[in-house]
């Protein structure tokens, strides 16, 4: 697929209303987007050069989670679209439960994740809550403490290669990769300008989930949210945060040899 197409495929079927774009049309887009003789040769031009680089590296960084997170084509507002290099358990630190400022997806390229998602509860596990803010594109992650919250698992579902999810932009969630992943992911129009973060406050055994959530929308193989009444144990965890670290862009170098190695695992 040439750069161009990407765009207009992303602009038709975000659509340009008033209204945000719901989890559904951002999954089926980036599903579309994921497969390997659409996402192959995308990415080979992009490592080619054809692209602004020097945008797209500013954009593009290690994530305080320790993926690589690499912008693939900018269209702000209306989308980004990027792609996660997950480097498995040794990456980084365990990720926190959020939401998001706008709607996403998430398609899985190769690898594995786990997501989970949350809503808040009275009889849930105890939590610290923040509020992060972020200052302008690229720019540094702020938390303030909010106080004191309660969560309940929702639900738990496995990607392999070839699912994928879309997500409104207040559904609490986290994504636990255990492996080397690659996921396409896309930010839809923002629709507030701070995102909800939760620090699990120590080790509790997980309530009893629900038959899935409302505001999950996911593709194949299946069309709901299974429900996982195995049950289990939340990780113990500080319930105190500090701003993260400073983003550092990419270089061009590293930026250019991941979207070439991503190019050759798919074939092209």
């Amino acid at each position: 697929m040439q750069i161009e197409e990407a765009r207009r495929l992303l602009a038709e079927r975000l659509g340009g209303g008033p209204g945000p774009p719901s989890p559904e049309s951002a999954r089926a887009v980036t599903a579309r987007l994921a497969q390997p003789d659409t996402l192959g040769p995308l990415v080979r031009r992009l490592s080619a050069g054809d692209l602004d680089l020097a945008e797209c590296t500013r954009l593009s960084y290690r994530h305080v989670l320790g993926f690589d997170k690499l912008l693939l084509l900018a269209g702000a507002p209306r989308f980004m679209l990027r792609v996660h290099f997950w480097h498995g358990r040794a990456g980084g630190a365990p990720e926190d439960i959020h939401n998001h400022r706008c709607a996403i997806a998430s398609a899985v390229v190769r690898g594995r994740v786990r997501m989970e998602c949350y809503e808040t509860a009275a009889n849930g596990v105890p939590a610290t809550a923040y509020r992060e803010t972020i200052d302008g594109p690229g720019g540094a992650w702020r938390l303030r403490r909010v106080g004191d919250a309660r969560l309940r698992l929702l639900c738990t579902e496995q990607y392999g290669p070839g699912r994928s999810y879309g997500l409104a932009a207040h559904t609490l969630h986290r994504v636990v990769s255990e492996e080397p992943t690659v996921t396409l992911f896309l930010e839809t129009a923002p629709q507030r300008s701070v995102t909800d973060v939760y620090v699990r406050n120590g080790p509790a055994a997980v309530g009893n989930s629900a038959t899935g959530s409302r505001s999950v929308t996911q593709g194949s193989p299946t069309n709901s949210i299974n429900d996982d009444r195995s049950g289990g144990a939340l990780r113990a965890g500080g319930a105190e945060r500090v701003d993260p670290p400073p983003k550092t862009p990419l270089s061009p170098a590293v930026y250019l040899a991941e979207l070439d190695s991503l190019a050759g695992s798919l074939g092209y």
